[in-house]
């Protein structure tokens, strides 16, 4: 039997924008261009132009693991995306990616630039070029395509199901929250029982997987989203937290995370990055100071 809870679905559904809570001014039900304005382009071959949200973090570690690991052709520029103010639906963005969602990458490095979008692909895309963080051995090049579209495929349901129902939905819906923390907890779980036995994500390589997984994962295993460590007993996954902890204090993760950052502590946040020098100058406490 199915609860009356005074709702009953429209033959027809239509749009009412009042009912989109907090991202009702950035969420519709079209695709496509709002305004015209074309994106800056900077002196580097990658373009990369993002928000220092989990899905972008985990390109910026990546560009900065890459440089780190010594691949002087990974230098790149990040551009910020505002998405609360429509950035991302301005006509440059959009011919990059039609999605209209971040992060999307201009590829320049060819004679012919290459978009990508989609976290998940400019990782494949960057690490199959480089060749590296990407294993070549078939069992563990197996091993860490799956944990990336794993990724990809579950964190939806942390981020949009969880942690929209949790801590943004303008109303609490208590099936809502239950269905999706159940299902958040047991996604721990399976991240849990797979590092009892692994390093990292692919076994005992650090790999794009890696980097995929953390900034969503990690972020959630330290409270660090949606306020909801305690809620979901995170502290009870020691191994997800073992992982997190590592993974976190290599440096190239560290300066990845500064990247297009706008909240938190202004000395972490690098809202544009053109050099590796911009760490140490330009973050918001010395732009702000300066």
């Amino acid at each position: 039997m199915t609860e009356d809870t005074g709702y009953t679905p429209p033959k027809i559904w239509t749009w009412n924008k009042a009912s989109g809570g907090r991202f009702a001014n950035i969420n519709r039900p079209i695709a496509g261009p709002t305004h015209d304005k074309e994106l800056p382009v900077g002196k580097h071959p990658f373009q990369l132009y993002s928000l220092g949200t989990p899905n972008g973090v985990k390109v910026t570690v990546l560009f900065e693991e890459l440089l780190a690991a010594g691949h002087a052709g990974a230098e790149y520029d990040a551009w910020l995306i505002r998405i609360g103010e429509g950035d991302q639906f301005g006509s440059g963005f959009v011919a990059i990616n039609p999605n209209s969602k971040i992060p999307a990458l201009l590829d320049r490095s060819g004679p012919t630039p290459i978009r990508v979008f989609e976290s998940g692909a400019i990782l494949l895309h960057l690490a199959e070029k480089f060749g590296a963080f990407l294993p070549t051995e078939p069992a563990a090049r197996a091993a860490c395509l799956s944990w990336l579209f794993w990724q990809m495929g579950s964190a939806p349901y942390l981020g949009g199901g969880f942690g929209h129902f949790y801590a943004y939905a303008p109303v609490k819906i208590e099936y809502a929250i239950d269905r999706f923390a159940m299902e958040t907890k047991r996604q721990l779980d399976v991240l849990d029982r797979h590092l009892a036995d692994n390093e990292y994500m692919a076994g005992g390589e650090y790999t794009i997987a890696d980097m995929a997984i953390w900034p969503w994962y990690g972020a959630l295993a330290k409270g660090l989203i949606y306020e909801a460590g305690e809620f979901l007993q995170v502290q009870e996954y020691r191994n997800v937290q073992r992982w997190t902890d590592q993974v976190a204090a290599r440096p190239a993760v560290k300066r990845g995370r500064m990247v297009n950052r706008v909240m938190g502590d202004p000395a972490s946040q690098l809202h544009e990055r053109h050099d590796a020098s911009d760490f140490e100058t330009r973050t918001q406490d010395k732009l702000s100071a300066g």
